[in-house]
């Protein structure tokens, strides 16, 4: 059985950021994982702020987690006794297909309310989807699962934090 691969949406930066008790917890437990935990560039983008206490509080969580596609992110896969391994998908960049399958589930999705659709919860679902095995920590279930439906999503799930 494979170890899931843990994805960081906005709502669990703002947590870690703020030293949340859950997200913080949750981020301890799996910070040893063969993984690291995966942040989208726009979900950071979306929470950094340069103020010292964010700068802090992410700057502390960013060490255990990957960017895909930072230049000084840690890699995504720990290294190994037989060396340092790669994931194909923190590798591989989202191309035209992958940014057309983000708008049709932002077109698709049945969000719940009048939340409106959100690029980048899109991109966190995407990330999931590559992944083909992952949990997405976040703090809204129930819009990630609306895009994760209309993406046909298989094996991933979902944590509130």
């Amino acid at each position: 059985m494979s170890t899931r691969v843990p994805v960081y949406d906005t709502g669990m930066l703002i947590g870690l950021a703020d030293r949340k008790s859950k997200a913080v917890r949750l981020h301890d437990a799996i910070k040893d994982a063969p993984h690291r935990a995966v942040v989208p560039g726009p979900v950071l983008a979306q929470v950094w702020r340069p103020t010292p206490a964010t700068v802090h509080g992410l700057a502390v969580a960013l060490r255990d987690c990957t960017v895909p596609g930072a230049r000084s992110s840690a890699s995504a896969l720990r290294p190994t006794d037989a060396g340092q391994p790669v994931c194909l998908a923190c590798a591989t960049p989202p191309d035209l297909t992958d940014w057309q399958r983000i708008g049709g589930a932002l077109g698709l999705a049945a969000l719940p309310g009048k939340k409106r659709p959100d690029a980048v919860d899109g991109l966190v679902a995407l990330t999931a989807v590559r992944h083909g095995s992952a949990v997405v920590f976040t703090s809204d279930p129930d819009d990630l699962a609306a895009y994760l439906e209309a993406m046909n999503a298989q094996e991933v799930h979902l944590v509130a934090v």
